[in-house]
């Protein structure tokens, strides 16, 4: 049994546990499982930690990050710095090729460029969120995959199969033209992610569609 209180009770507390720090610049409001972050924080770190922490908390379905990014004076940096620090990490980053190419403007990282695949696209993102001085990530690099060979709809439906976390008996799984489309429902967000993943990690996808409902229905 949950209520959208409960659940409310719930994600305050697991945002407190992630950030290790009171509850006093962030809100959280919960309606029919769908959680609305809002306040601000003093880095983009905090920002996606709050997001990943609500999606952690069983029921939730959908989590929507209204949290304002605000640097304090004695942490901002030029963007000048923050250009030099991100190229500097993503060119150490041995999942990356050269093709990414990065610009900042006002705090806020734009990602651009090509990868073969959408895991390091993810990671690009990933690699650059602790930066010090970020206000935000907008993740623009294209995926150019190498050519796919075999059934690549069989190889997803048995990496699905294969994963502990995931139920595939709930999910179907169609593709054409380097599109994965997934049609289904899945108990968590855990759940969902590798759904997501096990689709993008087959060879040859460029856009995985997402058809695929999280969480179950409100109890009183």
């Amino acid at each position: 049994m949950w209520n959208d209180t409960g659940l409310q009770h719930d994600v305050e507390n697991e945002v407190v546990y992630e950030l290790n720090a009171e509850l006093k610049q962030i809100s959280v409001v919960v309606k029919s499982g769908a959680v609305e972050l809002g306040g601000h924080v003093d880095s983009f770190w905090e920002k996606c930690s709050a997001e990943r922490a609500a999606w952690r908390i069983v029921h939730v379905n959908h989590v929507t990050n209204g949290i304002r990014v605000i640097i304090p004076f004695n942490q901002q940096r030029d963007d000048d710095d923050i250009t030099l620090a991100a190229m500097s990490n993503l060119e150490w980053n041995c999942l990356l090729p050269e093709t990414v190419i990065v610009q900042v403007s006002g705090g806020l990282v734009t990602l651009s460029g090509s990868v073969e695949r959408h895991q390091q696209k993810e990671e690009a993102s990933r690699a650059l969120s602790t930066l010090s001085g970020i206000t935000g990530i907008h993740n623009e690099i294209v995926i150019q995959p190498r050519a796919a060979s075999g059934d690549v709809k069989s190889l997803i439906e048995a990496a699905l199969r294969r994963n502990a976390i995931v139920d595939s008996s709930h999910i179907k799984v169609h593709v054409g033209n380097g599109i994965a489309s997934l049609r289904g429902t899945v108990r968590s967000r855990a759940e969902y992610d590798q759904t997501m993943q096990a689709a993008w990690a087959a060879p040859g996808i460029t856009k995985v569609e997402d058809h695929i409902t999280i969480g179950s229905t409100k109890s009183d």
